[in-house]
């Protein structure tokens, strides 16, 4: 008889690490949109694009375990519950960057946007035109997350009736495996005809059922912790090694996406750069690995604030922007120091002033329960 799986602390600093270089990797890449960061910082933006990766299987492997617990106990899913919560902490923030960017055109950072009822239903990733309209273009990665939200309880309350383990496996291998077919076949597809847009980020970027791999690798996590607590536990007694092996197959990942819109990376590059997150967050689990016991300054309260600034973030470099254009040339150094302040201030405002006092509106009507963890980010 195996003991009842401990839950994970939403708050371990290994998965707050994660969340806090995610977040900065992606705000650096996004730098893009001013100008990038000059020459000298090109090797730090260049890979930003993977830290909506570490979201992702952070995201599958908390929710993951927010959801299999009680089925691992033979209770039913509270969906309704689930749900509630998960609007309450995704909406309001989301609702106030949506109206910046619907009412104040002069604040976004590029002219044109989708209408405002596509990313309303979450449903821009799968219908935006990407050439024309750029602005708020991050939301894509919130709409990947709120279809996981609304498919994967069901999805699990059904592999939980089967109460097999080769329906799971069965299951996760048929998603990479589609994945990859499908990619390679968009790609080829799309290369051979070349239509006159974006189609890379339009066909095989955004749409969510070419970006599954990291949120199945962290419900695979999230299920061994579950389903074989002891087998876990003896894991993670090599949870340093799993680290370096993370690390490893996560620079063999970037390899493989050396061109970034390329065939190969596209193709297989996914689900091998999920297997390196997943290598990660499970070190990251352990309180008693390197990455574990890290207490590096202020991720803490990077990772608390994480959603907000990636709401926001876009909006405060363009507004830096615009104000730098009428002074006169600065230091690279106090330039960039004006971006990082300007996003940490606009972030923290949209954290404590809106998605803060909801998320205490939340657990005041609907109190937390055992089972509640909280996201890895949107």
């Amino acid at each position: 008889m195996t003991r009842p799986a401990a839950l994970p602390s939403a708050h371990l600093p290994g998965l707050d690490l994660l969340r806090a270089i995610a977040i900065a990797w992606v705000m650096l890449f996004h730098s893009f949109i001013v100008g990038g960061l000059g020459d000298g910082f090109a090797w730090l933006s260049r890979y930003g694009w993977v830290g909506v990766d570490i979201f992702f299987v952070l995201s599958g492997y908390l929710i993951g375990c927010q959801l299999l617990r009680p089925l691992q106990r033979g209770e039913p899913l509270r969906l309704g519950a689930f749900y509630a919560r998960r609007a309450w902490r995704i909406l309001p923030a989301f609702a106030v960057v949506l109206a910046v960017y619907a009412c104040i055109p002069a604040a976004r950072e590029a002219p044109g946007l989708q209408p405002w009822w596509q990313f309303a239903t979450f449903t821009m990733n799968l219908t935006i035109d990407y050439t024309h309209n750029q602005a708020f273009s991050h939301a894509w990665s919130l709409c990947v997350e709120e279809h996981f939200y609304l498919v994967f309880p069901l999805l699990a309350a059904w592999l939980a009736r089967k109460r097999s383990g080769a329906w799971f496996v069965g299951t996760c291998a048929a998603v990479v495996v589609a994945g990859i077919a499908l990619r390679t076949a968009v790609w080829l597809h799309d290369a051979q005809l070349a239509p006159a847009r974006n189609w890379f980020i339009e066909d095989i970027y955004y749409p969510t059922w070419m970006r599954l791999d990291g949120l199945l690798a962290g419900v695979v996590l999230a299920t061994l912790r579950v389903y074989r607590p002891l087998l876990w536990d003896r894991a993670q007694r090599h949870a340093n090694t799993a680290l370096l092996a993370g690390i490893a197959v996560v620079a063999f990942a970037l390899w493989l996406f050396r061109d970034r819109t390329g065939l190969v990376g596209n193709a297989i590059g996914w689900p091998v750069l999920s297997l390196g997150f997943a290598l990660l967050v499970f070190a990251g689990a352990d309180r008693h690995s390197v990455i574990g016991r890290a207490r590096v300054p202020a991720a803490g309260w990077i990772a608390a604030v994480s959603y907000s600034l990636y709401l926001s973030h876009k909006l405060a470099m363009h507004a830096v922007q615009g104000w730098l254009a009428g002074v006169p040339s600065l230091p690279s150094a106090v330039v960039f120091a004006a971006y990082v302040v300007a996003i940490l201030l606009t972030g923290a405002a949209l954290h404590y002033a809106v998605e803060r006092p909801f998320l205490r509106w939340r657990d005041h009507v609907r109190p937390r329960r055992r089972d509640d963890v909280a996201p890895a980010v949107a």
